[in-house]
């Protein structure tokens, strides 16, 4: 190397790698970053002046290497030093107990041996060749005995280390999955569709889409992931098992590995594993398919051998598919509570997930229009959660020519009422308040979780009463008739009595639970409970101006509008008015006292496990602090549970606190 720098050029070099190399570490392997992004970037800016006054300090592992070199015409074919194999499938628990017993009688044993339970990513599989540490090469899987050179766009992926943490071999050989996360997918999707570019349909069409890139560069903007889960080659290492090799070897040189990785000492254990991981799947930041199963010693391993295909010590255990194509036979438009359309596909039959599916939502019209579907067309669905599937897109390439353009309705299907649609808004609406579905679902939100919570009126009971034309309105729940709820076909006088009793409760709800049950248009508890500090009565706010709504902080210019347009409407003041007369009195809220968290704002993300989040809300009040649903310069702290959204890294970016759940506990006195 030329000596034509100082010295202390090449020693600040190396420190500034040295560093970055350990901020990356903490960030992708640890799950513990201990500095914030600005700080971390103005390391790297400080190694990238460096590296442009002194270009021959720049080696093949520096951080600066992930930016992405030129295009590439074409990539090269490499073949993998030792085949990357499929694995055998299994659907069920007696399918993993019939892998156990061949591997038992293939070993001629009784004892049965330990196993390695891995989340089986949805991404793609790579292999990454280190030698002295150092990143050379990175392949894809290919056809299992030749892969395609991906060396430039790997390089490109942050949660990759260029160089290994020593010790090491002198030759590795890494094998993993390269993965976009569901909040990445989102966000890029979301771009793609601003830039008006054909969506992703999946994360890991996404993650195999951004690899395949030949340009580099176009890599590196592309919110890749990685999870290491084995070694085909490793000179001189000893080491005894799967899960020793994952946490006490790839961990501890800079590669990540999926925690969620279980050591299982029976096929009992590896089945509660795979039911664990089925239940969690879709709260999990990222998709996977099922259940990696491996024989956890080595050298069983290496007895047991291989296949022509596949190594007989491993299997994976598929998850029912959260995608299938079936036929788009009809669309239909549902009218919500606030009077918006939204189609609806109603579809052949077909098993997703476990659960036969025959309705998908479309979101909206622009949606529609924008995917070009048509009935008969042959669609792509999938089912997330229990939440109702949506449809993906068409599968365009079997289109017969008879398929048929969906027609949007003009007039409202309900009541007929002229449907309109107001600017920068994407939906269609029924404006007609008296919309027996607008009706409906006001109702059924009434007396949900989201409005006052009413225990035993749910949404098929709430139906049921306005198919008997016993109710119609929401203060004809507070007038029901405990001879009549017994006599309707599912009742009894048990559980009509119950019912009552749950409605009577309900006559003196807070101020703001009352007000978010109403259903006002972009009025939820936090809304709510920001109106109730300000106005404190039902009469004040509905006398209140928009200008008076428009000086509390965290109301906008839509929100006032709607409150105004709702109080305004000779429908309200007579629900109102009946609300009154048959008894309901929301209680007025106590002032606000000082107290542990007083002056403290908080906004939760992600799922909880100690508190409910209504809990966690209502904690938070007791203790005099208030509760904030975006990232505001009122927000101090971010409670970040499992499975964070993005507000997590807005509030990162504005340099909010963030704190874990327990942290919170202890805050209130709870540790």
């Amino acid at each position: 190397m030329s000596s034509n720098y100082p010295a202390d050029a090449e020693m600040l070099l190396n420190e500034l790698k040295k560093q970055l190399g350990e901020h990356a570490y903490n960030y992708h392997v640890l799950d513990n970053p201990t500095i914030s992004d600005s700080e971390y970037d103005q390391l790297f800016h400080n190694l990238l002046q460096i590296e442009k006054e002194y270009p021959e300090l720049v080696t093949p592992d520096s951080p600066s290497r992930r930016i992405g070199g030129m295009p590439l015409d074409k990539f090269n074919q490499v073949a993998h030093r030792i085949p990357m194999l499929s694995l055998e499938n299994a659907f069920s628990d007696e399918d993993l107990i019939d892998f156990e017993s061949r591997l038992m009688r293939y070993l001629n044993s009784s004892s049965t041996p330990h196993y390695v339970a891995e989340p089986k990513l949805d991404g793609l599989a790579i292999e990454l060749i280190y030698r002295e540490g150092t990143l050379i090469r990175a392949l894809t899987r290919g056809d299992g005995r030749t892969g395609e050179d991906v060396s430039a766009q790997v390089r490109t992926i942050s949660a990759i280390p260029l160089r290994l943490r020593a010790p090491y071999p002198r030759l590795l050989e890494v094998r993993g999955e390269v993965f976009m996360d569901k909040e990445g997918f989102r966000r890029l999707n979301q771009l793609r569709e601003k830039n008006g570019e054909q969506l992703f349909a999946n994360p890991r069409n996404a993650a195999a889409g951004s690899l395949r890139q030949l340009d580099p560069r176009i890599t590196a903007g592309r919110p890749l992931r990685f999870f290491a889960f084995g070694i085909s080659t490793a000179e001189g290492l000893e080491i005894e098992g799967q899960y020793a090799m994952l946490f006490d070897f790839l961990k501890e040189r800079g590669l990540p590995v999926n925690d969620m990785t279980r050591l299982c000492k029976n096929i009992e254990d590896v089945v509660a594993a795979y039911d664990d991981l089925l239940a969690v799947r879709h709260n999990l930041p990222y998709e996977i398919d099922g259940v990696v199963v491996k024989v956890d010693s080595f050298s069983l391993q290496e007895r047991l051998g291989f296949k022509a295909r596949a190594p007989r010590w491993a299997i994976a255990c598929k998850f029912p598919a959260t995608q299938a194509t079936t036929k788009l036979l009809d669309v239909v438009f549902q009218v919500g509570r606030t009077g918006a359309l939204t189609p609806v596909a109603i579809l052949e039959p077909v098993n997703v997930g476990g659960a036969l599916v025959g309705r998908a939502t479309l979101h909206n019209q622009e949606e529609l229009e924008r995917k070009d579907l048509r009935l008969g067309d042959t669609v792509l669905i999938q089912r997330a959660g229990d939440v109702i599937p949506e449809v993906v897109k068409p599968i365009t390439e079997k289109r017969t020519g008879t398929e048929k353009p969906v027609t949007a309705p003009s007039i409202c299907p309900v009541c007929s009422h002229s449907l309109v649609k107001h600017e920068n808004e994407v939906v269609t609406r029924c404006p007609n308040t008296m919309c027996a579905a607008q009706k409906l679902r006001a109702l059924i939100h009434f007396s949900s979780k989201a409005g006052l919570d009413i225990e035993g009126l749910g949404k098929k009971y709430i139906e049921q009463l306005v198919n008997e034309k016993i109710i119609e309105d929401i203060p004809d729940i507070f007038l029901l008739d405990q001879d009549k709820l017994a006599a309707l076909p599912g009742w009894g006088e048990k559980s009509a009595a119950k019912v009552l009793e749950a409605i009577s409760a309900k006559k003196t709800p807070p101020f703001s639970k009352l007000l978010a049950a109403l259903g006002i248009r972009f009025i939820g508890e936090t809304t709510a409970t920001l109106l109730e500090q300000r106005f404190r009565t039902l009469g004040a706010l509905t006398e209140a101006s928009t200008e008076e709504l428009l000086q509390i902080e965290g109301i906008g210019l839509r929100t006032a509008q709607s409150l105004s347009a709702y109080f305004a409407d000779s429908r309200t003041r007579d629900i109102l008015k009946r609300l009154e007369a048959v008894g309901v009195s929301p209680t007025a809220p106590q002032r606000p006292v000082a107290g542990l968290l007083s002056g403290k704002s908080f906004l939760f993300t992600g799922s909880l496990e100690m508190l409910s989040r209504s809990e966690a809300k209502k904690r938070v009040k007791e203790n005099g602090g208030e509760v904030s649903t975006s990232v505001s310069k009122k927000l101090t702290h971010v409670v970040a549970g499992s499975s964070p959204g993005s507000k997590l890294q807005q509030a990162e970016q504005a340099g909010k606190a963030i704190i874990s759940e327990e942290d919170f506990l202890k805050l209130i006195g709870k540790n």
